[in-house]
């Protein structure tokens, strides 16, 4: 199944578009049991005891991420929606045939805002590598320019008004079971082999539709 692009509308805890054997070897099978099975499910189930019976229950992910952020001071929604809505994002920005190398418009960005595309790779790593204790290195859309982002705990770009087209997990439970306290061979190796370019490049493609 090819991996989707935004919108990300519903409350569910959707699986990833792959077995969860099949980013093995740089990804195991155990580290998706307990990510998705287990911290992505608890904050689906608990986001959803939260908003049972109020307004935000007919909404979409997205959109109860903003309104929960509620301008810099979150109701206690926020973490679990935006949890959920980043875990979401990061299982469709991987692929079991990914890593590589982008072609067509978004290498040309990559190139045009970074550089070159090993600038873009190691600042992406940098930003991952460096974000303190728990959070997200993103790569985004805004301005009609490509941005490098981290962000701590479920904080996410959505919030800013960014477009995110990528995003690494760097919480240790994304990559201690298979890297232990290595968190930059963990970015090598998503970055390498991992990143769905697809799935990116159509991200793209619907953010400069939207810009």
């Amino acid at each position: 199944m090819a991996a989707v692009p935004l919108p990300l509308t519903t409350v569910d805890l959707r699986p990833p578009p792959y077995a969860l054997d099949a980013l093995e070897p740089h990804m195991s099978k155990e580290t998706l049991e307990y990510h998705w099975g287990k911290h992505h499910r608890a904050y689906v189930d608990n986001l959803k005891k939260q908003i049972e019976g109020t307004e935000l229950a007919s909404q979409t992910l997205e959109d109860i991420v903003r309104a929960t952020y509620n301008n810099g001071e979150p109701t206690a929604p926020f973490n679990n929606a935006a949890q959920a809505w980043n875990h979401e994002f990061f299982w469709l920005s991987m692929s079991p045939h990914g890593g590589k190398q982008p072609d067509g418009e978004l290498m040309s960005l990559l190139k045009r805002d970074f550089g070159s595309y090993d600038n873009f790779v190691k600042e992406f790593k940098q930003a991952g590598a460096t974000q303190f204790g728990s959070g997200w290195a993103w790569l985004t859309v805004a301005d009609g320019k490509l941005m490098v982002e981290k962000s701590p705990n479920a904080i996410n770009p959505l919030v800013f008004g960014h477009v995110p087209i990528l995003v690494a997990d760097v919480w240790e439970h994304a990559y201690y079971l298979d890297y232990q306290n290595r968190r930059p061979d963990y970015l090598t190796t998503f970055m390498n082999e991992l990143v769905s370019w697809d799935a990116v490049a159509k991200r793209l493609q619907l953010a400069l539709q939207e810009s």
